[in-house]
């Protein structure tokens, strides 16, 4: 499913707090970070109908086999802490495939969602000619994104997967991940291969929204976020960390690639 949002839609959902990080403004005083905040948002209004953003995504019934998800279509392969007592992967929040329906949260953990979203691609090009205008629409576009992620995972949450539908968290709860299940996003530490997106492509077809893919897998507009949706209770954030030989030559195994491309995308070895 596509949508389409204005900016209006999504602005009460910026996580602020990454965007004076941006700027370098962590740590300064409020009256600063206010005056940049209201520079930014005399943006959002300029161009509130003059640029939009966009989101993708498909729920698939899966189950999990190794460290696998498994979908119709395909499989997205994971990778698993290898350091830590719990060794996690994301994988394991997923059901294998001969779990009973009776299970505990069987019904949260047999379906994952898959996901993009990205703004129009003017945001990132049309400002060129002033580098402070250009700057300040880039991070607005970065905020942007990562915003629509979050309406969309509160409309996938409530209506289209619909296991909270009784969820009614004030922003800054949202904000704060108080909401069930997580959203790991590709390139960060739950999913840090971001060649990962070649597998999202050919689930979503990320060009529907206009994202095209770079030769190891970023995304452009560069303003933009890809990932998964879990819902079982216990899924949680954690970071993969360094990669074995063992576990890089199995993954490549599963990505059906060669280990030195894999090496490369991953970089952690």
């Amino acid at each position: 499913m596509t949508l389409t949002y204005s900016i209006a839609d999504v602005a009460p959902y910026i996580n602020w707090i990454y965007f004076y990080h941006a700027w370098g403004m962590s740590g300064k005083p409020v009256d600063d970070q206010q005056l940049l905040r209201c520079e930014a948002e005399e943006r959002l209004q300029r161009y509130a109908k003059t640029y939009h953003t966009h989101a993708l995504f498909r729920l698939y019934d899966a189950y999990s086999e190794g460290d696998d998800i498994v979908v119709d279509g395909g499989r997205i392969p994971c990778l698993r802490q290898q350091q830590g007592a719990e060794c996690l992967c994301l994988a394991d929040f997923i059901a294998p495939r001969d779990c009973p329906s009776s299970a505990p949260h069987y019904a949260e953990s047999s379906r994952v969602g898959v996901f993009a979203t990205t703004v129009d691609s003017g945001m990132e090009t049309d400002f060129r000619a002033d580098p402070y205008e250009q700057m300040m629409m880039q991070l607005l576009a970065d905020r942007l994104a990562e915003a629509t992620a979050e309406l969309l995972h509160l409309e996938v949450r409530r209506r289209y997967w619909g296991y909270a539908p009784a969820e009614q968290l004030p922003v800054a709860g949202l904000l704060q991940e108080q909401w069930q299940g997580i959203r790991p996003a590709v390139g960060y530490p739950s999913l840090p291969d971001t060649s990962l997106n070649f597998v999202l492509d050919a689930l979503l077809h990320l060009s529907t929204i206009g994202i095209r893919l770079t030769e190891s897998g970023a995304m452009k507009p560069h303003a933009s976020v890809s990932g998964l949706m879990l819902a079982h209770p216990a899924a949680r954030y954690f970071t993969v960390g360094r990669v074995g030989e063992d576990q890089l030559v199995d993954y490549a195994r599963r990505r059906g690639l060669p280990v030195e491309v894999i090496r490369k995308f991953i970089g952690n070895t």
